[in-house]
Order: C-alpha cells, then sequence, then structure tokens
C-alpha cells in the first residue's frame, strides 16, 4: 500500500515546485519590468525604420472621401510623449514590413476606428470604466462620431498625466481637460469660461476650481439628462462646497448640503434620490438655481442670485406668481446666527428650551400621577391604613338611584291616602256602619 502511493507523492512534489517556480519567476519578472519602466530608465525601442519615412513634412494619405490624413510624426514630440518608450507595432500590429498592406478606410473617421479597442491591452480598467459611459452608449447607438481612446489621447503627443493620489488627474490639468472636451462640446466650453469656475482654471489656474471631470466623471461619464444625474447633482456640487480648507479662503458657507437638505425642496430631492433614482421631479436642484455652465458669482450685478431682483428672477421660473417680498423667506446656504438673521436665531433659541421644558413638564406630570394611582395605593394598603371604598358597581349604582329619586319625589296621593286610614284603624278600631254619621258642612261665619 505504502509503494503505491510513493509515485503519488513525488509527482505531487515536482508539481508544487515547478508551479512555484514558475510562478515566482513571472512576478519577479513583471516587477522588476514595471520598475524598471516606471523609473525611466527602460530603454527606448527603435522606431529609426518607421520615422525614416514618417517623419518627413507634409506626408499624407488621400482618402476616397476627399479627406486628406496626415501621416507625419513628429520625433521630438513623441519621445517626450508617454507612449515614447512602446514600438510602433505594439498599437500598429498589422504594419510589420513595407510596402504596408491596402487600407480600406474610406475616410479619416474610418481610419481612427480602426484603432478603437487597441488601446484596452494597456489599459483594461480604463477600457471597462469608459465601456459604461454615455460615449459609448451613443456609439453602440450608430453615432460614429461618439469619441473614443484616440479623440481625447492623441497616441503619438499624449503626455503623462499628473494624478492625485486617489489616482483622479491633477488640477495642473484641468485646463488641459477643459481645451480637451472643448473639441466636441465647444459652446459649452465657451459657457464655462465665461463662468467662475471655468475663468478660475482658464485664467488664473486655480487647484480649488472643478474642471469637466470632477463634475462628469474621466472615463465612465454619465448622462446628465438623466433623472438620477439630476437628483444626485447634489452631491456633486457638496463635495467641494462642504469642504472647509477650500471654502474658508472665499468666505463661503459650507453647510449648503445641510440647509439644502432641510428645505422643501432638498428633502424632496433626497427622498426622490432614495426611493424612486428614475423618477422625474420637478424639485429644484443646485444648478437649477445657480446655472450649469454658466455659474456666476452670488454677487454678480446680472446673474448673482444674492441680489433679490435676480434672486426673484429665478424664484419666478417655478413661482411665476412671486411678489417681491417672496425671496425674504429664504435665508440662504447660511445657519441663523447671531450675525446673520439674528431674529431667527433667538426664536429658534426660544422654543430649543421653550419646548423640552414643555414637555417636560407634562412628562413629570404623567409620572407622578401613575405613581399616585399604582404604586401610592399599594403603599397605603400595606401600611394598614383606612382601606379606600371600592367603586360601587353599575347595578348597585343605579338601585340606589332608584331610592334617591323616590326620597326626593315622597309618597303619591293614593299612598298618603291609605297610610291616614291605616293609622286611624289602629288608634280607634274598627267603627260600625250605623255609627256613621254625615257631617254637615261648616261654616266659617259664626254669626249664621
Amino acid at each position: 500500500m505504502r509503494t503505491r502511493l510513493v509515485p503519488w507523492i513525488i509527482l505531487a512534489i515536482v508539481f508544487t515546485l515547478v508551479t512555484g517556480f514558475l510562478v515566482f519567476t513571472e512576478e519577479a519578472r513583471s516587477q522588476s519590468l514595471s520598475e524598471y519602466v516606471a523609473s525611466g530608465l527602460a530603454q527606448k525601442p527603435d522606431n529609426s525604420m518607421c520615422l525614416s519615412c514618417h517623419q518627413r513634412e507634409g506626408m499624407t494619405w488621400p482618402l476616397p472621401s476627399g479627406e486628406i490624413l496626415s501621416l507625419t510624426i513628429d520625433p521630438k514630440q513623441y519621445d517626450q510623449a508617454v507612449h515614447a518608450r512602446l514600438s510602433c507595432q505594439v498599437c500598429h500590429t498589422n504594419l510589420t514590413g513595407f510596402p504596408h498592406p491596402e487600407n480600406k478606410a474610406q475616410d479619416r473617421r474610418d481610419y481612427t476606428l480602426q484603432y478603437q479597442t487597441t488601446c484596452n491591452q494597456c489599459h483594461p480598467n480604463q477600457a471597462k470604466e469608459l465601456a459604461d459611459s454615455v460615449h459609448t452608449k451613443l456609439f453602440q447607438e450608430g453615432n460614429r462620431n461618439a469619441p473614443i481612446c484616440a479623440d481625447c489621447h492623441n497616441p503619438h503627443t499624449q503626455m503623462p498625466i499628473q494624478k492625485t493620489a486617489e489616482g483622479l488627474p491633477a488640477p495642473s490639468e484641468h485646463a488641459r481637460i477643459a481645451q480637451t472636451c472643448a473639441t466636441c462640446h465647444a459652446a459649452i466650453y465657451d459657457e464655462y469660461l465665461n463662468s467662475v469656475h471655468g475663468s478660475g482654471i482658464i485664467e488664473n489656474r486655480n487647484p480649488d476650481v472643478p474642471a469637466c471631470t470632477d463634475c462628469h466623471g474621466v472615463h465612465r461619464i454619465t448622462d446628465p439628462r438623466t433623472a438620477a444625474f439630476r437628483l444626485s447633482s447634489p452631491q456633486l456640487c457638496a463635495k467641494c462646497h462642504t469642504d472647509e480648507r477650500i471654502m474658508s479662503k472665499y468666505g463661503l458657507s459650507t453647510q449648503v448640503l445641510n440647509t439644502y437638505v432641510a428645505d422643501f425642496h432638498g428633502t424632496t430631492v433626497v427622498l426622490f434620490e432614495k426611493t424612486d433614482p428614475d423618477q422625474e421631479t420637478n424639485k429644484p436642484v443646485c444648478y437649477d438655481c445657480h446655472g450649469v455652465h454658466d455659474i456666476q458669482r452670488v454677487d454678480d450685478p446680472e446673474k448673482g442670485i444674492a441680489i433679490k431682483e435676480n434672486l426673484l428672477k429665478t424664484c419666478q421660473r417655478c413661482h411665476p406668481d412671486a411678489t417681491t417680498n417672496f425671496p425674504d423667506s429664504w435665508l440662504g446656504h447660511y445657519i441663523p446666527s447671531p450675525e446673520r438673521h439674528p431674529l431667527v436665531y433667538y426664536v429658534n433659541l426660544f422654543y430649543k428650551f421653550f419646548i423640552p421644558t414643555v414637555l417636560g413638564g407634562m412628562a413629570i406630570f404623567v409620572i407622578s400621577d401613575i405613581y399616585y394611582r399604582l404604586w401610592g395605593r399599594r403603599r397605603r394598603q400595606r401600611g394598614g391604613g383606612a382601606p379606600i371604598p371600592a367603586s360601587p358597581s353599575p347595578e348597585s349604582a343605579e338601585s340606589k338611584i332608584e331610592d334617591e329619586s323616590v326620597v326626593a319625589k315622597g309618597p303619591t296621593d293614593q299612598e298618603t291616602m291609605s297610610g291616614t286610614e291605616s293609622l286611624r284603624s289602629e288608634d280607634d278600631g274598627p267603627v260600625a256602619e250605623d255609627d256613621t254619621q254625615e257631617i254637615a258642612p261648616h261654616d266659617s261665619n259664626p254669626e249664621e
């Protein structure tokens, strides 16, 4: 029996050793390669053969559509780009020799779409996120102009992207991101450029101001026209506007989300978000009052809603009958304090003490009454005190009431006469019929 197990034991040991060696070798090779490439010391591939032709200025390819496709690659730009350590054949897998095989692209878009899935082999995570984006859904619906990887990231000139610790684009990339989105969304870019956010990025390079990707996402871009995006938009704004580190620089309140949720508008939106995220609601969210891409400062004379006239116009979009005093009920996104809205603050302060006092007093009264009725009665009975008469039953109560009514009413005439005769019979004895005399009527006048 033991002799039969020996070959199997030896086979298991050999299999374990070989598998461990292969795994260790692969991990060591991958780790050393990634560290070597990340260090910037990786040897650049020899692309001189390809560049001997493609570095020439004015190298073009006329397409059947009449469009001209440029085939010129600037060696200096490519040498500084993020793909400088990749050989041309990594992406152009069908171009292994010269002359190149025939390309059947009809226009520039056809040529670009031939490399739609090329990036997936090195960027699988980004490809997975992109598959759920609104851009990919538009492409699947037949819109061939929906952007793919190469439309946002030029493979020959894309510079390394600076990122934060969370892996998101760093603030230094914000201006470049906005300009990239402008290639397709030019009208929106113009609005954004003149807004308080856009001007802060393009003109001032302000790292605190959000770029397109901060609100819409990087690769997993959602459709902003959906009800789900609308209901979740207050959370997007709150990412920056509840950050004390950022808002303190500009003197802005960080209570925007709390005050909005406490308001009727925000409460309804939050309920819809939790119960029916795909259900439309006409309750306003942040961008209904402040704008979408054309957001201005709240004190802007023309559009700032801190100006009462501008706020009234904003309210009248949903409340057309609003009068001039309608905006007075809005306290802004600030918690009442002695400095801001002191009357509301002190009224709230009064009720914070008044309501607990009233409710506490009522609670003490109820508890003391319960104690008197339960524990107090038991203690008196155990102590030998006079027993408390029990409550009369309904039957005895009714009989008592009848007796009292009889006493109060008195005997009837018939009962009185029968009682009088009874008394006479007891005093005088029986009266004979012959002795009865008719009594003549008595006249009160003595003279007659």
